[in-house]
Formats: C-alpha cells, sequence, structure tokens
C-alpha cells in the first residue's frame, strides 16, 4: 500500500490544499498516486505510469464542452432514458458521480441534479471542477443553481434523503472491453484507485425505494442487468444500455 501525495506545484497555492491535505492524509492506496495542484487546477496522478498524463473534471472546455454543444440534446439516449422531454423536466440524482460527464448532461438540459461520490479523491477532483464551472461567464450560473455534491456512500446517502428525487441515475463501475485511449487510460487509474464496485447490487434496492418516477441503470452492452433484475424497457446504444425501471409504485419489501 502507498501514502497519497497531496501537494501545490506553487507555494501561492499550498495553503489552498491544505484542508484536502488534512482530510486524505491517512490514505493509503494501492498503487502511488498523488493529487496535485497546479496553477489552473485539481489533478490526480499515477504516479507509476507517468504517460497515462492527469485526470480532472474539466466542464468548461474539451470533450465535455463539445458534448453540450453538440451532442444532440434531448434527443441523446440518457434524456430519453430520464424521462426529459417537452414538458416534463425531472430532478435527477447521480448516485455514482464519478467524474460528473453524464450529471452535467444532464444539467445542461435543464434538470436539476444531485451528485453523489463515494471516494474522497474523485469527489476532490469534482468538487473543483464545480467550482471553476462556476467561475465561468457562460455556464457558471446554470451549474451553481442545478448541480450539487453529496460525498460519501450512495446507498446511506440516497436513504437519508428529505425530498424524495423524481429519477435515481446509477452507473455502477464495470470492466470495460472498450479499447479507445479515454476509457482505456481512466479505467485503468480508476480501478486502480477504487476498484470495482462490489456492492453494486445493493444500489438498485434502494434507489428503486427512494425514485417516485424512474431509476435508471446504465451497463456496458454485455453486462447483465444489475442485481439481476429484469428492468421495465431499455434504451440501447451502440456500446452502453439503459435500463430504466419506471416507478408504478413502491417496490414492496422483500426478506
Amino acid at each position: 500500500m502507498f501514502p497519497l501525495q497531496v501537494f501545490s506545484e506553487t507555494a501561492t497555492h499550498d495553503s489552498k490544499l491544505e484542508p484536502l491535505r488534512q482530510s486524505l492524509m491517512d490514505t493509503q492506496l494501492p498503487a502511488p498516486f498523488a493529487l496535485v495542484l497546479t496553477e489552473n487546477r485539481l489533478e490526480l496522478r499515477k504516479l507509476d505510469e507517468p504517460k497515462l498524463g492527469a485526470i480532472y473534471v474539466d466542464f468548461v472546455a474539451g470533450a465535455v464542452a463539445h458534448r453540450r454543444k453538440f451532442g444532440g440534446g434531448k434527443g441523446q439516449s440518457i434524456a430519453k432514458a430520464v424521462g426529459l422531454k417537452s414538458g416534463a423536466i425531472p430532478s435527477v440524482i447521480d448516485a455514482t458521480a464519478g467524474l460528473g460527464r453524464d450529471a452535467f448532461v444532464l444539467a445542461s438540459l435543464g434538470c436539476d441534479v444531485t451528485m453523489i461520490e463515494r471516494n474522497p479523491i474523485v469527489a476532490a477532483l469534482l468538487e473543483d471542477g464545480l467550482l471553476r464551472a462556476q467561475q465561468d461567464q457562460e455556464i457558471g450560473l446554470w451549474v451553481k443553481a442545478r448541480m450539487r455534491l453529496l460525498k460519501g456512500p450512495a446507498v446511506d446517502n440516497l436513504l437519508m434523503l428529505r425530498d424524495r428525487p423524481e429519477v435515481i441515475y446509477l452507473d455502477p463501475m464495470f470492466p470495460h472491453k472498450q479499447k479507445s485511449a479515454l476509457v482505456k487510460k481512466e479505467m485503468r487509474v480508476f480501478q486502480s484507485l477504487v476498484g470495482s464496485d462490489q456492492d453494486a447490487d445493493a444500489l438498485l434496492p434502494a434507489a428503486r425505494k427512494m425514485a417516485t418516477k424512474r431509476v435508471v441503470v446504465k451497463r456496458p452492452a454485455y453486462a447483465d442487468w444489475l442485481n439481476f433484475q429484469q428492468p421495465t424497457m431499455a434504451i440501447e446504444t451502440k456500446s452502453n444500455r439503459f435500463d430504466v425501471y419506471v416507478m408504478t409504485a413502491i417496490p414492496a419489501a422483500t426478506t
């Protein structure tokens, strides 16, 4: 096991990093990682594989911004899966937020999105990305209004919600077969950092208990249903599948 390194590249920013350093000071990981505050952002680096490059959250530029502008709007599969259409803009809990890309897409389409992230390192990256996005002149106002972050275990956070959301969105970690450079890099880093979601099956019962309209589970096209529970319907893309569980009533408790 390796201790997480947390440091700033500039002395002027080091004091900003101190609360995060203190909160993560006892973190032990199966591979050498560093959280690095650069002049512009917080980055995660896998120190024994520097060629992988840094992982960070950027809602303002890059692939996420391109998807917001040219990704198909409400015609996207994820929008259809959550029930987003003219006159219907649901509130969404993204209980497995990760780097927040899907949550950002839904928020950009008008949804009020609460993200839950249990890994404190990933949550720190996500929080940094949110803060920077809130300062952007183009998207800052609606990011601040529509996106928020809860930290900690997904099931615990779901069951403690005071207001039940219309939709709960789940995208648990699953081994990917795709060979694209982005997926390959991020999956290698994330598998080393957090491993697979061994308790992913427990998410679905909690989500079905709390959602008022539907639960959406994103799965690779080749994956089984989560918790082996058949969805009401599925929306398929080339590489992924959105399993949709429509809430006609609160599911009965099972023993």
